[in-house]
C-alpha cells in the first residue's frame, strides 16, 4: 500500500469522502512558527490554516518546532508533513464522517538538534505568527541564561527567537509578531508575556528590546475547544487505511465541533490572522470571556452535574448516557432548562447559549469517542465548586426557586462521594452493584461527613460550609430541601 506523501498524492485513488490539498497548498511559503507537534495543534490551529489555504485566504504554511526529546520526527519527514484528519461525530443531529489530507506543515525541526534553523526563521519577515501548545506546564518561568544552544523552557526558546528577530531587523516595529498560546490556562498570553519580561530582565536584555517586546508584538489570549482523541487504534487505523488506499502514521481523529477564540481588538492582528475568515469556529474578538463562560458552564458544568448520576446509574461512557432515556432526559433538561437561562446576560445572548448547548448535546452523543465518566469524576469536588456553584448562584439571581436538575446532580454528587478507605489508601464508593474509585483531594472530607451524619445532617452541614464552597449554599431558597429529597430518593433505590 502507498505511503501518504507528496510523490504519491496523484496515485492515491480519489475517494468521495477524502479532501485533497490543491497544488498551490503544497508550495505556499512559511508564515507561522509553531511550538509543539501534538494532536490538539494538528487537529485545530493547523486544521484552520489548511482550510484557509484551500480557499486561498491565508496562503502560508507552518514550521513546527519539536521541543521535547521523546519520540521522533521520521514520520513527518517520510510523509512530507502531510497527515490525515479523520473527522467523526454528530453535527446538527447528523452523523459526520470525512477525511482531510492536511498540508499545512512545511517541515518539522527538532529544537535540540536544529536550533540554528529555528533561529533562522526569526530572520524571515514573512513568518509573522507564533502558535504554541506546550501543555499547561510549558508556560512556566525557568531561570536560564540565553546562549547559543536551545533553551530548555518554551519561554526561553521564544525569548531567544525574539532576540534574534529584534537584532536582525534592528528593532523595526513591523518585525513584531502575533503570538498565540493555546495552552489551557487562564489568560495564557498575559502569563507568557509576564514570564518573558521576567526572563528578559534576568538575562539583562536592553531597555530598547524590552520596549519592542511589549509595544511591537501582539500577545493574544486564546481558548481552544475541540476533542482530538489523537491517534486511531490499530484496528481503526487499519480500516481507515484500507478505505483510503494509503498508510498514514500521523493520522488523527477529531470531532466535528471546533472553536478557537483569539482575543484581540487590533485590525492589524485580524489582517495577519486571515485564516480566521475561512471557518466560523475560528474567531478574533476583543474579549474571549463569552466563550470561556459558555465552555466552562455548559460543557464542563453539565459534565460535572451529570457525572455522578451517570456513574450511579451504571453508565461508563458519556455517549452511553445519551442513549439512556433517563440520563439523556436529565442532561437535556439540565442544559436547556437551567444552565442556558442562568447564563443569559448582556454579554451572552440566549441564542448563543442555546446554540452552544445544542452543539454540546451533539458532542456528548458522538458514537466515535469513548469519553469515560470515571475520567470526568477526577477531582469532582473542586470542579463542582469552580464550575457549578457559580451556576447555582446565577440561577437564584433570576429565579427564587430550586433548580430541579442541578439539585439532583448535586445530590448524586454527595452520594457518589460516600466511600470507604481501603488498605491501600484508596477511597472506594459503592452504589447498588456498582463499585468505583474516587480520585479527589477532598475524598476524606466527604467520607467523614457520611460516617458521622445521617443524610439530613450531612446535607445541612455540607451546604452551610462556606469555607469549602466559597458560598453558603443553604441560604438559597429551597436548595437544601430539594437536594435532601433527591438524596433520600437515590438512597431508597439501593
Amino acid at each position: 500500500m502507498l505511503t501518504l506523501n507528496r510523490a504519491n498524492l496523484s496515485a492515491i485513488n480519489s475517494n468521495p469522502s477524502l479532501v485533497f490539498p490543491t497544488a498551490e497548498q503544497l508550495v505556499y511559503p512559511e508564515r507561522i512558527i509553531q511550538f509543539g507537534t501534538g494532536v490538539l495543534l494538528r487537529g485545530l490551529p493547523d486544521y484552520y490554516v489548511d482550510e484557509a489555504n484551500r480557499h486561498g485566504q491565508f496562503n502560508g504554511r507552518i514550521v513546527v518546532v519539536k521541543s521535547t526529546s521523546s519520540g521522533d520526527t521520521s514520520a513527518f519527514s517520510a510523509q512530507d508533513g502531510l497527515y490525515t484528519i479523520s473527522v467523526k461525530g454528530i453535527s446538527n443531529g447528523e452523523t459526520i464522517e470525512k477525511s482531510i489530507i492536511n498540508s499545512s506543515i512545511s517541515r518539522v525541526v527538532v529544537a535540540q538538534e536544529e536550533w540554528t534553523d529555528i533561529l533562522n526563521c526569526a530572520e524571515n519577515l514573512a513568518i509573522q505568527i507564533v502558535i504554541s501548545n506546550t501543555t499547561e506546564v510549558g508556560i512556566a518561568y525557568v531561570e536560564e541564561k540565553i546562549g547559543i544552544d536551545a533553551p530548555k523552557s518554551y519561554p526561553g526558546k521564544l525569548l531567544a527567537y525574539l532576540l534574534r528577530r529584534y537584532d536582525f531587523f534592528k528593532g523595526m516595529p513591523s518585525a513584531g509578531l502575533v503570538i498565540i498560546p493555546t495552552e489551557l490556562i487562564p489568560h495564557n498570553a498575559d502569563k507568557l508575556l509576564e514570564i518573558l519580561l521576567r526572563l528578559a530582565e534576568f538575562n539583562e536584555c536592553s531597555v530598547e528590546f524590552i520596549e519592542w517586546l511589549k509595544s511591537s508584538n501582539y500577545f493574544c489570549n486564546s481558548l481552544v475547544d475541540r476533542i482530538v482523541p489523537g491517534m486511531l487504534s490499530a484496528e481503526q487505523k487499519l480500516a481507515a487505511e484500507k478505505s483510503l488506499g494509503y498508510t498514514d502514521d500521523l493520522m488523527i481523529m477529531a470531532e466535528p465541533f471546533n472553536l478557537w477564540a483569539i482575543e484581540s481588538a487590533s485590525e492589524h492582528v485580524k489582517s495577519i490572522l486571515s485564516f480566521a475568515q475561512s471557518s466560523p469556529g475560528c474567531v478574533v474578538v476583543p474579549t474571549i470571556e463569552k466563550f470561556k463562560e459558555l465552555k466552562l458552564r455548559i460543557l464542563n458544568g453539565s459534565h460535572t452535574f451529570s457525572c455522578s448520576l451517570a456513574i450511579l446509574h451504571g453508565n461508563d461512557l458519556v455517549r452511553k448516557s445519551m442513549s439512556d432515556s433517563y440520563m439523556s432526559s436529565f442532561i437535556s433538561s439540565l442544559m436547556f432548562d437551567e444552565i442556558v437561562p442562568a447564563l443569559v446576560s448582556s454579554s451572552i445572548p440566549y441564542e448563543d447559549a442555546l446554540a452552544f448547548a445544542s452543539n454540546v448535546k451533539d458532542r456528548f452523543s458522538n458514537p466515535f469517542i469513548d469519553h469515560k465518566w470515571s475520567s470526568i469524576s477526577v477531582q469532582m469536588s473542586s470542579k463542582m465548586k469552580m464550575r457549578n456553584v457559580p451556576l447555582i448562584k446565577m440561577h437564584y439571581q433570576k429565579h427564587n426557586s430550586a433548580p430541579s436538575s442541578m439539585c439532583l446532580g448535586f445530590a448524586a454528587f454527595l452520594l457518589f462521594m460516600r466511600s470507604e478507605k481501603n488498605e491501600t489508601g484508596q477511597y472506594i464508593g459503592k452504589y447498588k452493584q456498582y463499585t468505583y474509585q474516587i480520585t479527589d483531594d477532598n475524598a476524606n472530607y466527604f467520607s467523614t461527613l457520611w460516617h458521622e451524619n445521617q443524610p439530613e445532617e450531612l446535607v445541612a452541614l455540607c451546604l452551610a460550609d462556606q469555607s469549602f464552597w466559597g458560598d453558603e449554599l443553604s441560604q438559597y431558597n429551597g436548595f437544601s430541601a430539594a437536594v435532601l429529597t433527591h438524596l433520600i430518593e437515590l438512597l431508597g433505590k439501593e
